[in-house]
């Protein structure tokens, strides 16, 4: 086992949304420092001094740096990411909330590459409000995968509790593009992908996917569409000779409705939200979203910015404390998967 428990950098989401809420929540349980130490990128007194907690709540106490080369482990520690003040006015995102969560994201990112961090976790942002000149990305996935220089990378939404793992093809794309930027090549990168993660973060020696189809009943022999027999099917059988447990094209509706989901180690859905609607419906409020396929670890809950109720103290910090144990895991995983086999 390793000497050091994973630094893991929280990156703290829009200020406007419930990201604050759900790593305050989470930071209350004292045990999480037994398994990492956490950092966060944020002014912890803009964060956390003026939060709208219940009057008995108990206060965090953090130290604050400059530079996270100066992490002290068994503490919760947080990096100055700006200097301005926050008046914290949740449900109410504007320029400063999106300058605020992209300047987090940027600086646990370029920590995280320069090897001060062993990982990161983000909180929800607003793609639209965290748009900038220097920041024109659709969301987390895909500027990670382009500030990491990964040739491509899988949204992989994970339920580990319930053995649920759902990744997908097409990402943040608009459902009348997906036709279209679907590709024998780019399935056949995803499934690697996915084997891979299968395999180093999760340890599984011999996965078991998936795939689903694109059309309603995965096209009906045609009659529905024909990208099952012309595009799916054929990358499937590829991956079959070459001895890998990969099968479908599998109806979307059938294979949830009778949860034959459960026979498989990962689902492979083509678009976003044939994956992720199920994923939400099963695991909404444990679910995590990790992105399969970076050179580094990151993690994030499954759910958005929740503006509607922010600062109610009503949000449920549980898929942000599960994304934190899976950054945990995978780093852990990882980190065996390194060592020579006799030491291990």
């Amino acid at each position: 086992m390793p000497q050091n428990l994973p630094r893991l950098g929280f990156s703290v989401g829009d200020l406007a949304g419930i990201g604050p809420e759900v790593i305050y929540k989470t930071l209350l349980d004292e045990r999480l420092l037994k398994i990492c130490t956490p950092v966060i990128y944020g002014t912890a007194t803009a964060l956390f001094d003026d939060f709208p907690t219940p009057a008995d709540s108990e206060h965090l106490q953090f130290r604050q740096l400059r530079d996270a080369a100066d992490i002290a482990p068994g503490r919760l520690n947080a990096v100055t990411c700006w200097d301005e003040d926050f008046a914290l006015a949740p449900g109410q995102p504007s320029a400063a909330t999106g300058a605020a969560a992209r300047e987090s994201l940027l600086c646990a990112a370029r920590d995280l590459k320069a090897g001060k961090l062993d990982a990161i976790v983000t909180a929800p942002i607003s793609k639209d409000n965290t748009q900038a000149d220097n920041f024109r990305y659709p969301g987390h996935t895909e500027f990670l995968t382009s500030f990491f220089a990964a040739p491509e990378s899988l949204m992989f939404l994970v339920d580990e509790d319930a053995g649920l793992r759902i990744a997908t093809v097409t990402g943040h794309v608009p459902l009348k593009d997906v036709p279209a930027k679907l590709t024998a090549e780019l399935l056949r990168t995803k499934i690697n992908l996915l084997l891979k993660s299968l395999k180093n973060d999760f340890g599984i020696l011999k996965p078991r996917i998936a795939v689903l189809g694109l059309n309603p009943h995965a096209g009906e022999n045609g009659l529905l569409g024909k990208e099952e027999g012309d595009l799916v099917s054929p990358v499937i059988q590829q991956f079959v000779q070459d001895g890998h447990i990969v099968l479908g094209p599998f109806p979307a509706d059938g294979y949830f409705g009778t949860q034959q989901f459960r026979q498989f180690d990962a689902t492979l859905a083509l678009y976003h939200d044939q994956g992720l609607i199920p994923f939400k419906l099963m695991a909404f409020e444990r679910g995590v979203n990790f992105t399969a396929g970076l050179p580094v670890v990151r993690t994030s809950p499954d759910h958005g910015t929740a503006y509607g109720i922010a600062g109610q103290y009503r949000a449920d910090e549980s898929s942000f404390r599960a994304a934190v144990y899976l950054a945990c895991d995978v780093w852990k995983q990882r980190w065996e998967n390194a060592q020579p086999r006799s030491a291990r």
